[in-house]
């Protein structure tokens, strides 16, 4: 059939009004009314204390404050709890008596802030922003982040409680140092938040392996191993065996997954995979280890893995309070 000039015109300018609104599904095109709409705010922070954590930093989301002020607030719950012996006051030291703190925190423009192996301060994640913030550097360790934690007015204070002393004594009668997978010898609070301006934040704060050698340093003060937020993308962090998760540079590979693709929990899967396949490598035995992995993406959507069973992570919105178990890759 004959087309004339006239109606090629039209049938072209109704097939470019189609592709602008999204209707043509059958080239990949998603209209408006399938998009997802974004949860925000929102925040995710590993295991059950994160469910406290997360209350502190909802007090700060729900009145539009920033995502980045929130995260700070909630970890600095567990890190001032004497009952939580893996991250700040109250955590355990290392093998020769010391308790030593590793944080790091990271906002929606590309801002880092951390310290390693800081003594004597109780909040160490307050001194990472102070890092961030008040100094020309990303990353502060030792006595240098001591000494500058006390110019910006942190007190000097003795993390070592009684019970962590009593189990470090307990330990020197044989000094033996094999960590136990899932038991809170080893965890980390990392937390993310999106909030209501749909901008991303995250923080991560420990004291470690209990009765590590004194200097060890794991991956929560490292950015893109414990912790990476990228605005325009989405946010992770790590928490468990540090020394695996640093081998695979964990957290801004899940970050880099999301931005290829990839949901939260698909992301986090990979990145476990990765994990396993270094182990397996290497011949070790993953029943030793766990490693966990949460992320946010700018949609509000969340996802976690781990390599066994019995980690889990806390979640906060609008409608949601609740503890959920991760899903994992050693079925034993």
């Amino acid at each position: 059939m004959k087309t004339n000039r006239k109606d090629f015109i039209k049938t072209s300018l109704l097939a470019g009004t189609m592709i602008g609104l999204g209707a043509c599904e059958g080239i990949g095109i998603p209209s408006k009314t399938n998009r997802q709409t974004t949860i925000k705010p929102i925040v995710i922070s590993t295991w059950k204390f994160g469910l406290k954590a997360n209350n502190a930093a909802w007090e700060i989301l729900q009145k539009n404050g920033r995502a980045l002020d929130a995260v700070e607030a909630g970890v600095k719950v567990p890190e001032a709890d004497a009952n939580e012996r893996s991250v700040g006051f109250g955590g355990r030291p290392d093998r020769d008596g010391i308790v030593t703190l590793d944080a790091c925190i990271m906002d929606d423009m590309g801002n880092i802030g951390s310290v390693v192996c800081l003594e004597n301060i109780k909040h160490a994640i307050s001194v990472a922003r102070a890092v961030m913030e008040k100094t020309p550097h990303v990353m502060l360790a030792g006595e240098g982040a001591y000494q500058f934690a006390l110019t910006q007015g942190f007190k000097k204070e003795n993390l070592l409680v009684a019970d962590s002393k009593r189990e470090w004594e307990e330990w020197l009668k044989k000094s033996e140092y094999k960590p136990i997978a899932n038991i809170e010898n080893h965890d980390t609070i990392g937390m993310l938040a999106l909030d209501e301006a749909g901008n991303l934040s995250g923080a991560c704060t420990t004291s470690g392996m209990a009765f590590k050698m004194h200097g060890r340093v794991g991956d929560s003060p490292i950015i893109g191993a414990g912790l990476y937020v990228d605005n325009e993308i989405g946010a992770a962090t790590a928490t468990g065996h540090g020394e695996e998760v640093i081998r695979i540079a964990g957290s801004s590979l899940v970050v880099e997954l999301m931005r290829q693709g990839r949901k939260p929990e698909e992301a986090c899967k990979e990145a476990v995979l990765r994990v396993v396949k270094l182990m397996e490598r290497r011949k070790k035995n993953l029943k030793d280890i766990q490693v966990g992995f949460i992320a946010l993406n700018k949609d509000g959507e969340h996802g976690s893995f781990c390599v066994q069973s019995g980690f889990n992570y806390a979640l906060k919105t609008k409608t949601t309070d609740a503890l959920f178990d991760a899903p994992y890759y050693l079925k034993v």
